[in-house]
């Protein structure tokens, strides 16, 4: 998924109960399946994150020489601006987005 283009908010706001818990019926459940997907976002990042940083890493021997890379700080500054792992889940949660399943049933629901 392209986290990039997320439509979630940057800062906190608050969400609608009844909203919230319409597709399992059931609050809590609710709540445990969108962290659950909060941290496979935050896994996610995590990783691009890395593997980005890792292009521009310079390899030295030395610890008395420090460079400053711009490249890897625009990076970085990019990942913070983006809106946090779990307003994401909350957005894909309400619109439909997150597939999950309970493994004590047959049917998988959407």
């Amino acid at each position: 998924m392209d986290y990039k283009n997320s439509e979630a908010p940057l800062s906190t706001i608050t969400y609608n109960r009844e909203d919230v818990e319409k597709p399992t019926g059931n609050l809590y459940e609710a709540i445990v399946i969108m962290a659950k997907r909060a941290a496979q976002i935050n896994g996610d990042l995590k990783k691009e994150l890395v593997e980005k940083l890792e292009e521009f890493a310079t390899h030295n021997d030395s610890l008395e020489e420090v460079f400053e890379n711009k490249e890897q700080i625009e990076v970085s500054k990019f990942y913070e601006r983006l809106p946090k792992p779990t307003a994401m889940a909350i957005d894909d949660w309400l619109n439909n987005r997150t597939y999950y399943r309970r493994p004590d049933t047959e049917t998988d629901t959407k």
